[in-house]
């Protein structure tokens, strides 16, 4: 991999581009990620510098794929996607947002289903548009997309869960809970639900002895967060589909979701070349 081409190529792209705060954003980003991992170093916290070293390749993928797939991805969508990068894994794990900020996990779980409705809905949008042999109806198109999004969804869920089940890692986040219902608690065996209420403390105790006291409730470890997740991926996804569909069966009457829909739709590359020519053609159409 050529990284100083797929960097080129971003500068270049965005350069050229009639939003110049494209560049400014990419930019900052990169100039924070960088700042980060200095931190990292001289605090020691070189797994964190290491995540670091992670967010500067991933904010190469756009260019990668734009130059592999022969594609051409809107600044807007990049530039959601490298905010997205950056408040997970920088702010999210590094600096520890997750556990500080209320809902920052919910946001990013609801950014994701949007984000992936979008790249479901522009996949498929180009197999329709350019095959002679298929031809999705509008919704039979937004359907899909929706479902792209959710499976995506499903799939980091499954990320999650074997990562914690393997190391530990608690990326299913542990919910307190007061009150739970169980049929594991009946005593005749019999699969009845055994209600508990009001739980204001939760003992734990290891076979070597150790006892760990949870406060406030019972802990919950990750069924919780994982619906909470999938959830705000469902809402995510459906807000883009709707726009998708009325942009497809509205066309011109709907502009407001015409031009929402053009911020995130992948299309074929006109030019592969680092001229910026590409950009150009892209402001014709």
């Amino acid at each position: 991999m050529n990284v100083g081409k797929y960097v080129g190529k971003l500068k270049d792209r965005y350069k050229h581009n009639k939003n110049r705060k494209v560049f400014v954003i990419y930019v900052v980003l990169h100039i924070l990620v960088i700042l980060t991992a200095i931190r990292c170093l001289f605090t020691q916290n070189y797994e964190n510098f290491a995540l670091c070293l992670l967010v500067l390749v991933l904010f190469l993928a756009p260019a990668f794929l734009e130059d592999k797939l022969k594609i051409s991805i809107p600044p807007l969508f990049i530039i959601i996607i490298f905010f997205f990068i950056f408040a997970a894994e920088i702010l999210g794990e590094v600096n520890h947002y997750y556990v500080m900020i209320p809902g920052w996990d919910t946001i990013l779980h609801t950014m994701n289903g949007f984000l992936c409705a979008a790249v479901g809905f522009s996949l498929v949008y180009l197999l329709n548009k350019g095959s002679s042999n298929v031809n999705l109806s509008p919704f039979y198109l937004t359907l899909v997309a929706f479902c792209f999004s959710m499976t995506i969804g499903v799939i980091w869920e499954f990320f999650e869960f074997t990562m914690d089940q393997l190391f530990y890692l608690d990326m299913q986040k542990d919910f307190i809970v007061t009150t739970i219902g169980s049929v594991s608690l009946d005593p005749e065996h019999a699969q009845n639900v055994i209600k508990v209420k009001d739980i204001v403390e939760t003992t734990i105790k290891t076979a070597s002895g150790d006892v760990t006291v949870v406060s406030g409730g019972y802990l919950d470890i990750g069924i919780i967060d994982s619906m909470k997740d999938l959830l705000v991926n469902l809402a995510g996804a459906v807000v883009f589909s709707i726009i998708g569909y009325i942009t497809l069966k509205k066309g011109a009457s709907s502009p407001k979701a015409n031009k929402i829909a053009a911020g995130f739709m992948i299309k074929p590359s006109v030019d592969t070349g680092e001229s910026g020519e590409a950009v150009e053609q892209e402001k014709k159409e």
